[in-house]
Order: structure tokens, then C-alpha cells, then sequence
């Protein structure tokens, strides 16, 4: 699997879905990804350090342009705990667990997120607005209620299947409720 064709995915993805979503300054953006689908194999069988390098480095740069906050979801293997760093964490009062992410336990973005960020850490649970699922990896446990799809023209990054999420206000009231003013 070529790197830059990677890369260009994960550009002309995340061109399409910020052209489409809102997404709050300071905001949390959940990253979910499986580098063996992106290679075309079987989640979790041929975990990558090179493209889950690729896929950090490109979204956390895409994101920080934007003042948006990355949280990388691990493997089911250390419970789809996240990565993000402690500011963030601190921030929104996140409850800090005691793991670090490997190769085949947390996968290979979560890696190369940790050995990039200032002050990684690991939290449980996260609320974020938005985010990217490559390759089936489940991100919906961690975007706020009421996630929204994101329909994305291409939605492959190399051979893995793109699932983008939103987030919106819940809609509550009864049959006299407004929701615009």
C-alpha cells in the first residue's frame, strides 16, 4: 500500500467532511482505524506502525489547524480506551487509565499517536462532537448522543470502509416545541 495514496485519502475525506460539518472550535474528534483494513486485511491480523504513523500524523495536523482535539480509540483489547493528551483530558475532567498502547493491543494509531503527543494519556470514556471510523472499528460509543452520518462521496482510505459521524443537539419538547428561533 502506497503512503501517499494514504495520505491523499485521508485529505480529500476529512476536505469533504469539514466542508459539511461545523465542528466547534476546541472541539474532540474521535479517530477510530484499523491499519490492517486500510492494507486489506482482517481487523487486528497485520497491525501497521507505518500507515498508523501516516494516518496520526496526517488527521492530528489536518486538526490542529483548525483547533480541533484528537482522541484515538484503541483496539478492543485495552477496552476502546482513548488516547489523548493530558490537557485535553484535564480539561474535560476525564477519568485517566492506567495503560500503554502497543502494537497489537491498542493498534498501531494509538501508537504512533502516543509516541507523538507532548503528554499522552488514556481515558475511558469521551463525549466528542464528531469523528472518523476507518475500517470498522465502532467509534459511535464515543460521539455525543445524537450522532449524525456524514455521507462521504469515496468513502475508502486504501481498502478500508470510511465511516464519518456528527453530532447534533437532542430535539425534546412535545408537539409545541421550536428548535429555531
Amino acid at each position: 500500500m502506497d503512503i501517499s495514496t494514504i495520505k491523499d485519502d485521508i485529505i480529500r475525506i476529512l476536505d469533504e467532511y469539514f466542508s459539511r460539518v461545523t465542528f466547534p472550535e476546541g472541539g474532540l474528534f474521535v479517530v477510530g482505524c484499523s491499519t490492517s483494513e486500510i492494507i486489506g486485511n482482517w481487523k487486528g491480523s497485520s497491525s501497521n506502525k507505518e500507515v498508523g504513523e501516516t494516518v496520526y500524523n496526517t488527521i492530528h495536523d489536518y486538526l490542529a489547524k483548525r483547533n480541533i482535539n484528537i482522541a484515538i480509540q484503541g483496539c478492543e483489547h485495552i477496552n476502546r480506551a482513548l488516547l489523548v493528551e493530558r490537557k485535553v483530558a484535564q480539561a474535560n475532567h476525564f477519568e485517566i487509565v492506567s495503560v500503554v498502547p502497543a502494537l497489537h493491543a491498542g493498534g498501531a494509531t494509538q501508537v504512533a499517536g502516543y509516541q507523538a503527543m507532548k503528554d499522552p494519556v488514556e481515558v475511558e470514556h469521551i463525549s466528542a462532537f464528531g469523528g472518523i471510523d476507518i475500517g470498522g472499528t465502532e467509534i459511535g460509543m464515543h460521539v455525543k448522543f445524537v450522532q449524525i452520518p456524514v455521507k462521504i462521496t469515496d468513502p475508502k482510505i486504501g481498502m478500508a470502509n470510511v465511516v464519518c459521524l456528527k453530532s447534533r443537539p437532542k430535539l425534546i419538547g412535545g408537539e409545541r416545541a421550536q428548535y429555531h428561533a
